[in-house]
């Protein structure tokens, strides 16, 4: 050996003391900073443990579920969903005459084809509010207005004038 030259081993053929050397000089690194404050973790943290928790994902439906009951939903979709199957309430023959219009305020407005028709619903409202209070709960629905058929409307454009002079005698 020379002076000042470096004490140089023999060389290991399969690697093994230079991986070693690897895995020491890594580990070494990760001691040195978990002992810096900056990149520890807080003493007080809260970790998930095998049990469910707030912070776990959550279905669909649940979450649509609070936001119904924390908005007070529950009433209107429940209503929504009842008039969906409008021909179950009051009959195919009815329905294919008249639709649910809206629902504000415990009063359910229908909309019927003709005057006819709206007579018709007009007599049966009283079963429909009891039918409809029955599903619901009580009080949900207090009142069925039942409203005719639509007449044209002769207002054209923006710039029409109000209370004109309507139909005229056309629709006598």
């Amino acid at each position: 050996m020379q002076k000042g030259a470096p004490d140089q081993s023999p060389h290991d053929p399969t690697g093994l003391e230079l991986a070693r050397s690897i895995a020491n000089s890594v580990g070494a690194q990760q001691r040195r900073r978990r002992k810096h404050p900056k990149h520890s973790a807080p003493v007080d943290q809260v970790r998930s443990g095998a049990a469910p928790d707030d912070r776990d994902p959550k279905l669909l439906s649940a979450a649509l579920d609070r936001l119904v009951e924390a908005k007070g939903w529950s009433t209107d979709l429940s209503v929504r969903a009842l008039l969906a199957r409008w021909p179950v309430l009051v009959g195919p023959t009815n329905a294919a005459h008249s639709w649910p219009e809206s629902y504000a305020d415990t009063v359910l407005t229908v909309r019927a084809e003709s005057t006819v028709w709206a007579t018709s619903l007009r007599t049966m409202a009283p079963q429909l509010v009891a039918k409809l209070n029955e599903q619901l709960g009580d009080g949900t629905v207090t009142r069925v207005k039942v409203l005719g058929p639509q007449g044209p409307s002769w207002k054209k454009g923006p710039l029409s004038i109000r209370d004109g002079r309507g139909p005229r005698d056309t629709y006598g």
